[in-house]
């Protein structure tokens, strides 16, 4: 015979929370069991006292904090197998927590599933009253003449009984995966924590994935197109050098063809330098930012002070957000700001914060909630948890101050 697929839902429903109901009535009546004997123990004492019990009440102690903490593990067992609930490993730490559960709330729900389990099985005693009563001997049966009337009742009875005990079961259970979760799960503050750090461990990985990218693309473009660039340039300056005798149209094509390819080899380095400077990973910060002030268009001061002592380079990530935080700075100087006639960087190690200075003299008036380069700075220091400052009112001077965590 077929079962229908609901009617075998609901039953693999209904074993699996009689199962969980069953497995949590021995974990959860064991405290209860232990309180009453210690309460028993000192009822005894105070109305028959006897030298031996405060030495087994003593005893009774260290029971006490194993049904407290030690219960814990089989819990986590019965919810994972049964119900597909993980629960976190407590630390000892959080032992307030075990002992509420397994010395207060579990006593209260192994009653709710002592009486669960106890309708369940009234309820297949009742039903089967008709079946079971015929083993009663016969003399019994001809001297209750009726009793099939009160069987039909009382199986009626346990029918009913039987019918309400899937939706108790499932109740039940939902109030114990309910309160399970609020006492021996994480709490609020330890779950926005581990929310936290892993969302600090993502965009971490993130950021890394992208500089990584950054890096390839640089790679690609200085060994593929920028060689070939450099060739094609090669080649045009000895056909202009050495085809001497060609009419004047054609070396004049020659002439702009190499002019055309020199410019393209200046924009693809300025390219190459704006998604990952070669020199940052070769040289380092001191080097790069060199370089940056030395192609600037206007004089820069630059002044790096990195103590020689560190055990190792600041990270990859916040070199080149530093870098282009400069890059940047200074860019927007040279087109915004016409009228000033100088620009200050410094950089500053102190302890585990990597501090970024970029100051000019000119008019000011720059608001950084008004155009996407200065939001895209401050975006970019944040995914390192750097902090962005800047000042610049009307009439000058502006400087742009960045604070970057360099971790030991």
């Amino acid at each position: 015979m077929t079962v229908p697929p609901r009617l075998r839902r609901a039953l693999v429903r209904l074993r699996r929370d009689i199962a969980f109901t069953a497995a949590g009535l021995t974990l959860h009546l064991l405290p209860l069991l232990l309180h009453f004997w210690v309460v028993m123990l000192a009822l005894g004492t105070a109305f028959d006292p006897d030298p031996d019990t405060p030495v087994v009440l003593a005893c009774t102690l260290p029971l006490e904090i194993v049904a407290g903490w030690g219960l814990t593990e089989p819990q986590r067992w019965r919810f994972r197998a049964l119900c597909g609930v993980e629960l976190p490993r407590l630390r000892f730490r959080e032992a307030k927590r075990q002992f509420a559960y397994h010395l207060l709330i579990g006593p209260l729900l192994g009653l709710l599933e002592l009486l669960l389990l106890a309708l369940l099985v009234a309820g297949l005693a009742a039903s089967l009253v008709l079946v079971w009563i015929w083993l009663v001997p016969a003399p019994w049966r001809i001297a209750h003449v009726g009793y099939t009337t009160t069987a039909s009742y009382v199986t009626v009875l346990g029918l009913a009984a039987l019918a309400t005990v899937p939706a108790l079961a499932g109740g039940l259970v939902r109030l114990e995966i309910l309160v399970g979760r609020a006492v021996l799960g994480v709490s609020r503050s330890d779950e926005l924590a581990r929310r936290v750090e892993d969302l600090t461990e993502s965009r971490a990985g993130a950021v890394d994935a992208a500089d990584a990218e950054r890096r390839r693309i640089e790679r690609d473009l200085h060994d593929g197109a920028q060689q070939r660039l450099v060739s094609l340039a090669l080649n045009l300056g000895l056909a202009r050098a050495t085809l001497t005798d060609l009419p004047p149209e054609a070396r004049q094509v020659i002439d702009a063809a190499h002019r055309e390819a020199k410019d393209a080899i200046e924009e693809l380095n300025n390219l190459v330098r704006g998604l990952h400077p070669a020199v940052l990973d070769e040289l380092g910060l001191d080097a790069a930012l060199s370089g940056l002030a030395a192609r600037a268009p206007l004089p820069v001061r630059l002044r790096v002070d990195l103590p020689p002592d560190l055990p190792r380079r600041t990270a990859p990530a916040v070199e080149a957000v530093a870098y282009f935080v400069v890059s940047e700075a200074l860019t927007n100087v040279a087109k915004h700001a016409r009228e000033a006639t100088r620009a200050e960087v410094t950089v500053t190690r102190l302890g585990e914060i990597l501090r970024v200075v970029i100051a000019d003299d000119g008019p000011g008036g720059a608001d950084p909630s008004g155009g996407s380069g200065l939001k895209g700075l401050a975006q970019r220091v944040r995914s390192v948890d750097g902090t962005f400052r800047m000042s610049s009112p009307v009439g000058g001077p502006t400087m742009m101050s960045v604070e970057l965590p360099c971790p030991m």
